[in-house]
């Protein structure tokens, strides 16, 4: 999925615009200010793993369920659980509806968040055709319910403006920075790398770890 920087940032700032907590609750107020320092990385993996790869994606992008789904199990148990690679799970907003996803798998905090995030992206086929923006944000109210959240929470978590506004901010931060123009897209210590098969792409690793 490859979108020019600029639709990408119009898109999320669309996307904030007509947040679901903006249409469902008109009493929710937006942030004047953000402060996208208070974002949390999500990190799996030794901090002190001789290889750190950022991971840029996003919950509606269908080509990032596939690579969740069937290549990560396996660079996890690889690589990431036996030391080798620290990964930053880094989210994309091309639209208003990965933003509300992500709000969910952030909902838990860090401890909950790769778990949700599976659940999202082996349901996306179906919350993301699920119908109206109403349709679709009840479909994540149910993944977050079925990870063990409560209503209270998600309700909380979806009505967040500030923290929305931050999200926003700090991808577009973090997109400018390493020069994000799809999904998935991978850094290398400090080096993109493309989104390919798990053969080659843990060539690409071992190859990188030969090297520290």
């Amino acid at each position: 999925m490859i979108r020019p920087v600029a639709l990408l940032i119009a898109a999320t700032l669309f996307a904030l615009s007509t947040l679901a907590v903006a249409s469902l609750s008109p009493n929710a107020a937006q942030a004047q200010e953000t402060d996208s320092a208070s974002i949390v990385e999500m990190t799996q993996g030794a901090a002190d793993a001789p290889v750190t790869i950022i991971e840029y994606a996003s919950f509606t992008c269908p080509h990032c369920a596939t690579f969740h789904l069937e290549t990560y199990p396996r660079l996890k148990a690889d690589y990431i659980d036996t030391g080798k690679v620290r990964l930053i799970y880094r989210e994309v907003y091309f639209d208003r509806f990965g933003l509300w996803a992500s709000m969910i798998a952030r909902c838990g905090g860090p401890e909950k968040f790769f778990g949700i995030s599976e659940l999202i992206y082996k349901g996306q086929k179906d919350w993301t055709s699920a119908g109206g923006p109403t349709e679709i944000v009840d479909e994540l109210r149910k993944i977050g319910r079925l990870a063990g959240l409560d209503n209270d929470t998600l309700e909380a978590c979806l009505q967040d403006g500030d923290r929305a506004q931050a999200l926003v901010t700090w991808y577009q931060d973090n997109a400018k920075a390493d020069n994000i123009t799809a999904t998935p897209s991978f850094i290398m210590n400090g080096e993109p790398v493309s989104n390919q098969s798990y053969a080659d792409f843990s060539a690409v690793i071992d190859a990188e770890l030969a090297r520290q």
